[in-house]
């Protein structure tokens, strides 16, 4: 299979461009060759979208929008396998998760579809201030412009269409970068808006690098905003060159998951398991760190034991697997590399800390500190550190001890402590007896701290995704 950029509805392949290959992460064998974009397909994509922002998005009505986004979530419900058999084989995610990953995206495109019809706005009482009288005051909500999208490898359809439904639903155009591990699923799903009546050129496909179209696209002049979901160090630097622009950062975590010495142990670490494992621990939202009160913690321990190393590691194509590989051997080695570490200063491997080329052993840490990679950094990857504490005071200290501030997870029977807790957290949300990694796609969703800017969630995307003009009406006595 050979792909390339998308432009005004046609695709970019010749012969004469650079190429890269993207590959299976779990067997090595071709997934597709890509034809990479250029800076001339860039300004070729931004000129489209900000032509056809002026000529046509600005002028199509909510519920044209809303029928296409409906469309494509029922086109993307038929297509379901096809999607999910891509993801699988291009990321390695599990097929049960790859299946879940496409169910979660028909929903993101109809939250989308519902509320394109309800961007609302509000009257003004201007006579509120003095000299106010006799005067309207209207606010409307309107879209910005372009909306440049850079999405991850880790969801490539429900990242991206966190991105894209909410601007399409808003009224925008759209570049849309895909990262270079998985951009099959991006080609496919711009094919299917065609498919479902979205006119050529609102969303324009870039396949292509970071350096030669994602940071040109951060810059342009003519973009109005950058949503963004990746590493916190490209974040950085999207946040220092964006200028004026509007930016949604979704950058880095390592989720804290507190259990307190009421929790449930054997639902929480059957969640947890989950938690820390999904996808091979490769969601920005995984459990990393668990906290567990010492009046409980050879219990869930050796519980949490047990049921991960029930885990089968194999084939992601194979129904009964819940581990597949990483998405390349670099990132199996760099955190094999950081058990390694953390172990050289004391830390203990209970169990896992196994690499074989893409695929690393699900790992849990104990004997840890703060200043091991696993506890202070993101270690998108299958590693859990269990920790034991005393006090709630002690805990929201230690689980606030971070550059980071995503998501939590407690777990308490005891109300007033979970609302305490979930207060003191530094977080942009908190889950009570619930894991950290669960999203749902209409919560806002976003981090404080150094895990970035602004909120997804498609209503909250919406509102990032437009702007505030204000109308005033000098009306006659």
């Amino acid at each position: 299979m050979q792909i390339g950029s998308i432009i005004d509805g046609k695709e970019r392949k010749e012969e004469t461009r650079e190429s890269m290959m993207v590959m299976n992460p779990y067997n090595q064998e071709k997934v597709a060759e890509l034809k990479l974009a250029t800076k001339k397909d860039l300004d070729d994509a931004v000129d489209s979208c900000f032509n056809l922002f002026h000529s046509t998005m600005k002028v199509m009505p909510a519920h044209e929008r809303a029928a296409i986004l409906q469309k494509t979530a029922d086109l993307l419900e038929e297509k379901k396998e096809d999607f999910a058999l891509t993801i699988c084989k291009e990321a390695g995610k599990p097929i049960t998760g790859s299946r879940g990953e496409v169910e979660r995206s028909v929903q993101v495109l109809r939250f989308a579809a519902e509320l394109a019809k309800n961007i609302t706005g509000e009257v003004i009482p201007m006579d509120a201030a003095i000299g106010g009288e006799n005067r309207l005051g209207l606010i409307k909500r309107i879209p910005l412009g372009i909306v440049g999208a850079i999405t991850p490898f880790n969801f490539p359809l429900n990242l991206s269409l966190h991105k894209l439904a909410p601007a399409i639903a808003a009224g925008n155009t759209v570049v849309f970068k895909p990262a270079e591990k998985t951009p099959v699923t991006a080609y496919k799903l711009v094919q299917l808006f065609q498919e479902a009546g979205l006119p050529d050129g609102i969303i324009n496909l870039l396949i292509g690098t970071g350096k030669d179209v994602g940071e040109p696209l951060v810059t342009h002049e003519k973009v109005h905003k950058i949503s963004f979901t990746g590493s916190l160090k490209v974040g950085k630097s999207i946040a220092e060159t964006a200028g004026f622009k509007k930016v949604t950062l979704e950058l880095g975590s390592n989720s804290p998951n507190i259990l307190f010495n009421d929790a449930d142990i054997d639902y929480a670490a059957k969640s947890l398991v989950k938690g820390a494992f999904a996808f091979s621990g490769q969601v920005c939202i995984s459990a990393q760190r668990v906290y567990v009160q010492k009046d409980i913690y050879d219990t869930f321990l050796e519980t949490y034991i047990n049921q991960t190393k029930a885990l089968k590691i194999g084939d992601p194509l194979d129904e009964k697997t819940n581990i597949g590989p990483m998405i390349n051997e670099e990132a199996a080695k760099r955190a094999k590399q950081w058990i390694d570490d953390a172990v050289e200063k004391g830390a203990k491997i209970e169990t896992g800390g196994e690499q074989n080329g893409t695929v690393l052993s699900p790992t849990i840490m104990t004997n840890v500190d703060e200043n091991m990679k696993v506890i202070a950094e993101e270690v998108f990857a299958p590693i859990v550190s269990v920790i034991p504490f005393e006090t709630e005071e002690e805990v929201v200290g230690y689980s606030n001890d971070s550059i980071y501030g995503l998501q939590a997870g407690v777990f308490t029977k005891n109300i007033d402590r979970a609302l305490r807790v979930a207060d003191k957290l530094e977080m942009g949300g908190v889950w009570i007896n619930e894991i950290s990694t669960y999203r749902q796609d209409n919560h806002p969703y976003g981090g404080v701290k150094q895990s970035g800017v602004g909120k997804e969630g498609v209503k909250y995307a919406i509102e990032d995704m437009t702007e505030m003009k204000f109308i005033g009406v000098k009306l006659e006595k």
